[in-house]
C-alpha cells in the first residue's frame, strides 16, 4: 500500500501505484451478487447449462461484479491521509474486455491519470485495470473519478 498526504496528491498524476492482492471469484460469490442485483442470467448462475453451452465450459462472473471490486482494490493500494472523506464521483469510461470464468482470481492495477483542484478538494482520475490470473487480456479497464476532501 502506498500512503500519500492529501497535500501531496498532485504528485501522483501519471504514476502507477501498484497491484492489489488476488481475489477469488467463486460460484458462491457470483450467486450472492446475482441475488443482490436480481441478475440471474443463466451464464452466471446455471452451472450445468453453462457447462454445455458456454465456450468457457462454465459460468462467468458478472461484469458489474468485477467492476464493483474497484473500491476494494483502491483502498488496498492507496491510503490518502489528511482527508475527511473520499467521494465516488463517477466514471469516464468502463470497458469489459474479457470474460472472467467463475473460479478465477482477479486483481487490480492502479494508475493515477490526473489530479486537479475541485472546490475545496482534489479531483483524482484513476485508471483501474482488473487482471485475470493466468490471462494476458484484462477483464476490465475503468477510468474512475474520486473527490478527496480535507
Amino acid at each position: 500500500m502506498q500512503k500519500v498526504a492529501y497535500q501531496d496528491l498532485s504528485g501522483l498524476a501519471g504514476k502507477e501505484i501498484g497491484l492489489s492482492e488476488w481475489v477469488l471469484l467463486d460460484q458462491a460469490k457470483v450467486n450472492q451478487f446475482a441475488d443482490a442485483t436480481g441478475d440471474h442470467q443463466w451464464i452466471h448462475v446455471d452451472v450445468e447449462r453453462a457447462k454445455r453451452e458456454m465456450p468457457s465450459g462454465g459460468t462467468i462472473v458478472h461484469g458489474y461484479f468485477t467492476l464493483s471490486l474497484i473500491p476494494k482494490f483502491m483502498f488496498e493500494l492507496l491510503e490518502i491521509t489528511g482527508v475527511s472523506q473520499i467521494i465516488n464521483y463517477g466514471a469516464n469510461k468502463v470497458r469489459f474486455t474479457n470474460m472472467v470464468p467463475t473460479g478465477s482470481k482477479v486483481r487490480g492495477r492502479l494508475k493515477v491519470a490526473s489530479t486537479a483542484p475541485k472546490g475545496k478538494g482534489v479531483m483524482m482520475t484513476a485508471e483501474m485495470t482488473i487482471e485475470i490470473e493466468g490471462q494476458t487480456q484484462p477483464a476490465c479497464i475503468a477510468e474512475v473519478i474520486m473527490l478527496a476532501l480535507p
